[in-house]
């Protein structure tokens, strides 16, 4: 399916939000991410996805909000599905507890409208 702009968007902050809510629920913190396989894995895949998407934006789009680091987005998902047996949890930690709260920042503030969280 092809999605417009908007509606990759509006996935990107629904898998961003729901990343920190469920880390929030289960108590997640930075220390269990850094030794902890199951909380590990459950991390990756809003992380794919993010990336997913991200990857498919335009360029049109990329270009216009050039602040976001969109090829270190989509770039990290390559890493985490090609290299997962290198993956840099401590790097992955800082993506998760400081980058994501300002992604979502960004993207609400780039929207046409107000998104739920």
């Amino acid at each position: 399916m092809k999605y417009t702009d908007q509606q990759r968007l509006q996935k990107i902050y629904d898998y961003s939000v729901k990343l920190l809510k469920t880390i929030e629920t289960l108590h997640i913190t930075s220390d269990k991410l850094l030794s902890d396989v199951p909380s590990q894995w459950l991390v990756t895949t809003p992380l794919y996805n993010i990336g997913e998407h991200v990857s498919h934006l335009s360029a049109d789009f990329k270009a216009a909000h050039s602040t976001v680091p969109w090829e270190l987005i989509s770039g990290l998902r390559h890493r985490l599905v090609h290299d997962y047996d290198g993956t840099n949890w401590n790097l992955i930690v800082k993506i998760i507890f400081r980058d994501i709260p300002i992604l979502i920042d960004q993207i609400e503030s780039y929207k046409e409208k107000k998104f739920e969280r």
